[in-house]
């Protein structure tokens, strides 16, 4: 009997989502190799790394040569680094989809052309061209690079006109690079994601809406399902299905929401496997990531239904004591193997339960036993 061999996941971007990755492609009997340029990349401690830059084309030859497809573990992996591999082996999402979702002008332009709504948004080249935005947009706006920025970074908040010249002094020298995007600041009511799939053969799921939690720009806290959005939902799924088809998109993607007056406005889409989807491992019959694996291989892609409710505490800058959450009734703890750092995302622990009684009781008790009930406070709230 002939041996039967693997296949092997290519991951550009060895941090925790690389991690969560190679270990959920293992049971599907599927091993990952990951790339960074980081010798201590934490993916490292969980599959073979090859430490390279991204413009380190030989070493990326010798990659693609040992792969059977690549995927990345964030965006901000150099579209021309995933052309130039897609012309050796196949490469999921495609370049192009990573293209737009890098660029938030280019990004936000295509969501207006799939009919989801964004706050008002005008390119800025020169500090001349951000009078003309602030101008148009009005104040309070905010600044961002085009490129690059996450978890809050890269971005300036202009309460008023007046700040013009703070924002450009901040931004600038990044926007003559790059460019950058003056947005509307929007005074949402809810902050809202939905996790979708899509299979090689055109297969599209999502995950139930996820409501989240902000702290200075970075994710502090999600639930799922969200509560009360039957109606978005179906709003969030057909937006959502019509951008992954219009970019003939392959694997996980996350868009993210803002909801005003009860209408759903676009801010960003993640072009890989997404933090405020993380409960999906322990709260979802199958977990983005394990879906994303399938999608990208062609295998068929898993059930996406919530097995009950679920909260993720997000950890940042350092890990809290596991204790409280490892001495509660069904919930869970990551530790993603890093060095702990001021806003570094370091990991995460998910509770769940079967209804919003017995999640409010959890929660509040981990919480409590972590001296975080701030942080739980307004998923408490969003509970009843």
């Amino acid at each position: 009997m002939s041996e039967r061999r693997q296949s092997v996941l290519g991951i550009l971007g060895g941090g925790q989502l690389a991690r969560m990755l190679a270990l959920s492609a293992a049971p599907l009997g599927a091993q990952a190799l990951v790339v960074d340029s980081s010798a201590d990349a934490c993916a490292g401690q969980v599959a073979p790394l090859v430490v390279a830059d991204w413009a380190d084309y030989t070493a990326l030859e010798a990659f693609a040569a040992q792969v059977d497809v690549v995927t990345f573990d964030f965006e901000n992996v150099p579209a021309e680094t995933a052309r130039w591999l897609a012309q050796r082996v196949a490469v999921f999402p495609a370049p192009h989809a990573l293209a737009v979702a890098q660029d938030r002008l280019a990004e936000k332009t295509l969501f207006r052309e799939c009919g989801l709504p964004t706050p008002a948004f005008m390119a800025v080249d020169t500090r001349e061209q951000l009078d003309q935005a602030l101008a148009v947009v009005g104040a309070p706006a905010i600044l961002k690079t085009r490129r690059l920025g996450y978890d809050g970074k890269g971005q300036f908040r202009l309460r008023a006109l007046a700040d013009a010249d703070a924002a450009w002094a901040e931004l600038g020298a990044q926007g003559s690079k790059h460019g950058l995007i003056l947005e509307a600041f929007v005074p949402f009511e809810r902050e809202l994601s939905v996790l979708a799939v899509r299979g090689r053969d055109g297969d599209f799921r999502t995950w139930p809406l996820t409501r989240n939690w902000h702290t200075d720009g970075v994710l502090s806290m999600s639930l799922a399902p969200a509560p009360d959005i039957d109606v978005l939902q179906q709003h969030a799924t057909a937006l959502a299905r019509t951008l992954a088809e219009r970019l003939g998109y392959v694997g996980v993607f996350a868009l993210e929401l803002f909801v005003k007056d009860g209408e759903l406005l676009g801010n960003e889409m993640a072009p890989r496997v997404h933090n405020s989807g993380h409960w999906t491992i322990e709260g979802a019959h199958t977990s983005q990531f394990e879906n994303h694996v399938r999608a990208v291989l062609g295998l068929p892609l898993g059930d996406t239904g919530a097995r009950g409710l679920s909260a993720m505490f997000n950890w940042i800058g350092e890990l809290p004591h596991m204790a409280p959450v490892l001495q509660a009734v069904d919930a869970h703890w990551h530790d993603y193997g890093k060095q702990a750092r001021p806003g570094r995302k370091v990991g995460h622990a998910t509770v769940c339960a079967p209804d919003a009684a017995q999640m409010a009781v959890r929660l509040a008790a981990i919480a409590e036993g972590l001296g975080r009930e701030a942080q739980a406070v307004p998923v408490l709230h969003a509970l009843g």
